[in-house]
């Protein structure tokens, strides 16, 4: 077992809570079939779908719930696997005739990583109610796929918010903190960013909105030892971007989509992702004038044992230059080393 401050940081067993698998760099995994099932039961038992003049339909049960979810972490990759056959037990009472109860099922019988939830099959048969059914079976049918697919896409998001962040465990110096579930340290107020936030902040107010703002342009590079497709991944997967900023974030990972990181301090929207070669965003401060952003571009390039960002940021305010650099150093590319061994040579 290497020393403290010795061979590769993968491998070595630091001061930390659980004093193993450093990073999760090893294979690790979690069973998340148990919270599954509950899970899926508490989404779609109860529910009603109705349509007046016809009918109000009530999922009693969901009577078959077959299948297995597991969540697993490589080298800092999230991999989620899934595969459940459903079936719900509805009722249904048509306005016409309320004391006649109409019987059936719906199946979801593909429900899998493998396809997206709107691409899902949702099957509806009638066990009660003859002929009465049929004109429900087909409202069903038609109208409430969408609904059953929503349901479907809110499990996958609660079992990624559940089960992913957990796997990426924190390093030395990083405090445990337990949280629906979730390892994390409290997000860097505006204050940690830097030690001259104060000054810096009180020279944006100065600015005030409207006001001519002196600015300049960052130009950092940085070199990681992963891939370029990890890399990526670390600053567009969701759960890999809560993991090194060890807080909540909010991402929309389409051109013109928004993200906030470390509490709001950092927001902005994302304006081409090219997946493993560029990253371009509008990037701002909290503290900044309203309504002022700078550009952020981020060039990916793979070498033949590493993997270099270029930074490239235009309109920052010349005030705010080194709490920028900074912020970038210390919360963005030391911190995705620390995180998921990306400072480590590979082997």
């Amino acid at each position: 077992m290497a020393k403290w401050g010795e061979g590769d940081p993968r491998w070595i067993v630091e001061e930390r809570p659980d004093a193993t698998n450093v990073n999760n760099w090893h294979w690790s995994e979690k069973n998340a079939s148990g919270w599954s099932k509950e899970k899926i039961k508490s989404l779609f038992e109860g529910m009603v779908l109705e349509e007046p003049g016809l009918a109000k339909v009530t999922i009693k049960e969901v009577s078959k719930c077959d299948g297995e979810a597991m969540v697993n972490n490589r080298k800092g990759k999230l991999i989620f696997f899934y595969e459940w056959d459903i079936k719900m037990d509805w009722v249904a009472k048509k306005e016409d005739e309320p004391k006649k109860d109409i019987k059936g099922h719906i199946q979801i019988p593909n429900l899998s990583e493998e396809n997206e939830p709107c691409e899902i099959d949702v099957s509806v048969s009638v066990t009660a109610g003859g002929s009465a059914g049929d004109d429900v079976k087909e409202f069903l049918r038609k109208k409430c796929e969408k609904v059953i697919q929503s349901k479907v896409a809110d499990y996958i998001t609660a079992l990624k918010r559940e089960y992913a962040t957990d796997l990426i465990l924190p390093t030395k110096g990083q405090a445990v903190t337990k949280q629906s579930k979730t390892i994390l340290s409290p997000p860097p107020s505006e204050n940690s960013l830097s030690a001259n936030v104060t000054n810096t902040t009180n020279n944006m107010q100065k600015m005030g909105l409207g006001c001519k703002i002196d600015t300049s342009q960052i130009t950092l590079t940085e070199r990681f030892k992963c891939t370029a497709d990890d890399i990526y991944r670390a600053l567009t997967v969701r759960e890999m971007v809560v993991a090194f900023t060890r807080g909540d974030v909010k991402l929309d990972l389409v051109k013109g989509g928004k993200f906030e990181l470390f509490g709001g301090n950092i927001s902005g929207e994302y304006e081409n992702l090219e997946p493993n070669k560029q990253i371009v965003q509008k990037w701002r401060f909290k503290t900044w004038p309203s309504g002022h952003y700078s550009t952020v571009t981020l060039d990916i390039q793979q070498k033949e044992d590493s993997t270099e960002v270029r930074l490239t940021q235009s309109g920052v305010p010349s005030s705010d230059v080194d709490r920028t650099k900074e912020g970038w150093k210390n919360y963005y590319w030391d911190s995705i080393k620390r995180t998921f061994g990306f400072g480590a040579m590979l082997i």
